[in-house]
């Protein structure tokens, strides 16, 4: 960039934050471009990101292997077609190193405060243990599903049992022989309890609504394909873009209200029929909405662990947590040992209040109104030279969260460097600009099935989805190949100077 710093090596021109998908990308990205002035801050001793958080057993991927991982450094090791976490963990550190990241990384620095300096035009970084950044550039790779969403129980926090939640998991505690019970059963519970029934003596498992669930089209990777792959790389890039495009025809259902859906809300009933045969567990296990307005679960062994003897589905929801036992709003009281939330992440409010600072001093959770808003999921008007990789309404029901993070990623780099190039000291987004991107969005939105009627959590409390983004992703890639200036208020040094 322009702005070369003068003396403290915590002078960057690019500050990011975490190493999960996004955060690697970005740094991958940079070193290409040549622009090696940049650090990455990691709250942990290891990268991962969430997949290096969320360790619980069954753990694996709902996306293939082969489509989930980064176009640019594709594995022909994967040794299943959804990977387990573990397999996915050791991706991103294989990596990390291989790109050469670790260097550029700062292990155990969580953020905790990031102030935009208008005078100076830089980001003021300061994180736990007390040491401060200052960078021309701040990238979030934060990510939607980073902050584990506790629910509001009476008498939760006073539990004298053993508590902890999917994203937390406490492998030291033993749960054969238990009582546990299970709060939530979204697209985490689903891949645990399998295993919790196997080892609990008892499993109660607290269900709000139920999940529109398919089964997992999972096996093992022969070793033949494995050695093709290696081998033959352009076998393994065939591959991953068959899987792309089956997988990005599924939109259609999802906004089309097309006889997809419906064939796929047929074949997960036959799931369902195939595997529960009491008709009350069935009657409990059938979601009332319409398919994909929740997220669509995968599985090949939920139910087969719901009807086992040992375990219980329950509907009546819970009225209060006591010190060893939980009472359902029918006054039921059951004595647990352990409870194990399932209850997922704060998708709704990805970044807690007082962490980033725009212009003016606004906490960015005050710059909007409605639920979290962007301008192409990546920049936010009042913070200059700010972006957001995995931000609002750049998720996906249908795909592959990698391609969007690419995406993301080429476009952060087309602003950097346009910085550079054209000697700009700020860029902002356009207020009106963001405003009608959003317009446009919104509109797109309110014909999907996510809008038909359901509560989930793509949807703020008003109904508005601040999560998914509405279509193909090879749209989303085509707006954002290409960074304009009249999107933006561009400030150059020369400006600077005469102001």
């Amino acid at each position: 960039m322009a702005y070369d710093f003068q003396g403290s090596a915590n002078d960057l021109d690019v500050l990011i934050v975490g190493t999960g998908f996004s955060g690697l990308c970005m740094g991958v990205k940079l070193m290409e471009a040549g622009m090696k002035s940049f650090l990455i801050l990691e709250r942990a001793r290891e990268v991962g990101g969430t997949w290096r958080d969320n360790d619980y057993p069954g753990c694996a991927c709902d996306i293939q292997s082969h489509l989930y991982s980064f176009s640019f450094e594709q594995n022909p090791d994967w040794t299943r077609m959804f990977a387990p976490q573990a397999e996915i963990k050791a991706y991103l550190r294989h990596c990390a190193e291989k790109y050469g990241l670790l260097p550029y990384i700062r292990f155990g620095s969580e953020m905790m405060e990031a102030r935009y300096d208008e005078t100076a035009a830089q980001w003021n970084v300061v994180t736990r243990d007390g040491r401060r950044y200052r960078a021309r550039a701040l990238v979030s790779g934060i990510g939607g599903l980073a902050i584990p969403s506790i629910p509001q129980v009476d008498g939760l926090e006073t539990f004298q049992g053993k508590r902890f939640h999917s994203a937390n998991w406490d492998h030291e505690y033993d749960l054969r022989g238990k009582r546990v019970a299970v709060i939530g059963t979204g697209a985490s519970a689903i891949q645990f309890v399998p295993k919790v029934a196997e080892q609990a003596a008892r499993l109660d498992l607290y269900q709000r609504t139920a999940s529109w669930i398919l089964p997992k089209p999972d096996r093992t990777v022969s070793k033949f394909e494995r050695k093709l792959f290696k081998w033959l790389p352009f076998t393994q890039r065939l591959f991953r873009s068959a899987i792309y495009w089956q997988l990005e025809l599924r939109v259609i259902g999802f906004t089309m209200h097309s006889k997809m859906a419906q064939r796929a809300q047929t074949w997960a009933i036959r799931h369902i029929a195939r595997y529960i045969k009491d008709k009350e567990l069935r009657r409990k296990l059938t979601p009332d909405y319409t398919i994909g307005c929740k997220r669509i679960l995968m599985s090949n062994d939920y139910y087969q662990a719901l009807k086992e003897p040992n375990v219980e589905v329950i509907t009546d929801g819970i009225r209060e947590v006591r010190a060893h036992s939980i009472v359902t709003n029918e006054g039921r009281e059951r004595e647990v040992d352990a409870i194990i939330l399932g209850t997922g992440f704060k998708a709704q409010d990805p970044i807690p209040r007082g962490t980033f600072f725009g212009r003016d001093g606004q906490d960015i959770v005050d710059a909007y109104k409605d639920g979290f808003e962007a301008y192409l999921g990546t920049t936010v008007h009042g913070f200059p030279n700010f972006f957001i990789l995995m931000g609002p309404n750049t998720g996906l029901g249908h795909n592959s969260m990698v391609y969007m993070i690419e995406s993301q990623v080429h476009y952060t780099l087309q602003c950097l460097r346009a910085m550079r190039t054209q000697q700009l000291r700020e860029i902002d987004v356009r207020a009106d600009v963001q405003s009608r991107f959003n317009d446009w969005l919104q509109k797109d939105l309110a014909d999907t099935v996510w809008s038909s009627g359901c509560r989930s959590w793509y949807l703020t409390a008003k109904g508005r989805n601040t999560v998914l983004w509405p279509g193909f992703t090879f749209t989303f890639r085509r707006m954002t190949r290409r960074f304009r200036t009249s999107d933006y208020v561009l400030e150059t040094e020369k400006e600077s100077v005469h102001t």
